[in-house]
């Protein structure tokens, strides 16, 4: 018996991990990384994310890969501008170089912060506070 060409076949990666296993990976990702923000440290890797998890980097990629449709770089930095774009909006703030904004998000240095803030936004951080902070 065929096989209708129409009907999808779910990736051969998703039959690696059971859906449980998958949504407890999700939980604990969401409590590391956004609730306790080890985005911060730019030294907590994929690698250090999985063992925290107490599982492999293969079933992290895979959550964040169908979850959020991005790698782990691509994950940490996305929440890295997000927490940026709200300090750059807020008045509290105003005072702050971009490097030491750039470092309380966790970018290694002030580059990668411009070019993923640009990437992400369409707008360098410079240009996206000036949008808030009037002088």
């Amino acid at each position: 018996m065929e096989k209708d060409s129409n009907e999808k076949k779910a990736p051969a990666y998703l039959t690696k991990i059971s859906s449980e296993t998958f949504d407890k990976l999700k939980e604990q990702l969401l409590q590391l990384m956004v609730v306790e923000k080890k985005y911060r440290d730019r030294h907590f890797t994929a690698k250090k994310l999985a063992e925290a998890l107490h599982t492999n980097t293969r079933y992290v990629s895979i959550v964040l890969n169908v979850r959020y449709h991005l790698n782990y770089s691509q994950f940490v930095n996305r929440l890295r501008i997000e927490e940026a774009m709200a300090l750059l909006a807020d008045k509290r703030y105003a005072g702050l170089r971009m490097d030491e904004i750039s470092d309380m998000v966790g970018f290694a240095n002030r580059q990668s912060f411009y070019r993923a803030f640009q990437l992400y936004t369409g707008v360098t951080p410079r240009q996206y506070q000036a949008n808030y902070i009037q002088p």
